[in-house]
């Protein structure tokens, strides 16, 4: 298998403000140098990237610098992460829009994966049509992505429309896309990660790895917190996936770098590299 680490790690999520108006402006992103951030990922031992679509905003006329920088650090750009509202039928024009204008920037990138999250949750709560809603509209964007020569997956996400065990189950009932394990925000939303993993092992897409406390609810370097990472990565070994796993720690409060250092050696020595 080979290691990434996400870029978030090195100054959070925000969004493009223009999305407060107009919908299909809106992006996620991560603030600060994109290029200082590859250097980091790089000297912590890792051979790929994950980052926000917003990120590549910058380079859309010119990807082909962003393409150099991340070969000159010795890395791939194994995944990019977007997100939506996917239960409103009446913004799916314009949600699809933005995704379009998304996924070219990730194939154009290099990417490999094509990660997303989201799914609103209403003022009034989830209804049930809300899943087959955004079911639907998931899989339109998996046959976009799948153009586009990506492969496409949905994270279960903290305050997203898929955030417990049976909301996940709802959702994957009504949509083909792929499972992307972020293996903490399972455990924060009351799962069992290792149990998701295995209920899901055909359709295990791609691997989100960082440790959670379980008291804070704080996500923490691999090794540091209290999930069964061994049981879980051999949950993804039995599912067969061998692809890219990709390290994230966001919101962590430590040294950054160091910590990225230390999940890899974790790893290492859990003879996955």
């Amino acid at each position: 298998m080979q290691f990434a680490y996400e870029a978030n790690a090195w100054g959070g999520v925000v969004g493009t403000p223009g999305a407060v108006t107009d919908l299909k402006s809106g992006f996620y992103e991560t603030p600060g140098n994109v290029h200082r951030t590859l250097e980091l990922i790089a000297e912590a031992g890792y051979t790929g990237i994950e980052l926000f679509d917003g990120n590549l905003l910058p380079f859309e006329s010119s990807i082909e610098e962003f393409v150099a920088a991340v070969a000159a650090q010795g890395l791939e750009v194994a995944g990019v992460y977007s997100g939506g509202h996917f239960v409103y039928p009446d913004a799916h024009e314009d949600e699809l829009a933005r995704f379009d204008r998304s996924i070219r920037l990730a194939a154009s990138a290099g990417a490999r994966h094509y990660v997303i999250g989201g799914g609103s949750i209403r003022s009034s709560g989830r209804r049930d049509e809300d899943f087959k809603v955004a079911g639907g509209f998931l899989d339109s964007l998996v046959e976009r992505a799948q153009a586009a020569g990506l492969i496409a997956s949905y994270h279960p996400h903290l305050g997203s429309l898929a955030q417990t065990p049976e909301q996940i189950d709802a959702l994957f009932a009504a949509t083909s896309i792929g499972l992307c394990a972020d293996v903490a925000h399972i455990a924060a939303g009351g799962g069992d990660p290792e149990a998701v993993i295995r209920r899901y092992a055909d359709r295990l897409a791609y691997v989100h790895l960082k440790d959670l406390d379980a008291t804070s609810q704080a996500f923490m370097p691999l090794g540091e917190g209290d999930l069964d990472l061994t049981g879980i990565i051999d949950a993804v070994v039995a599912a067969g996936y061998d692809d890219w796993i990709t390290v994230e720690l966001d919101g962590y409060t430590g040294d950054q770098s160091a910590a990225a250092a230390r999940s890899l050696r974790f790893l290492q020595a859990g003879k996955l590299a």
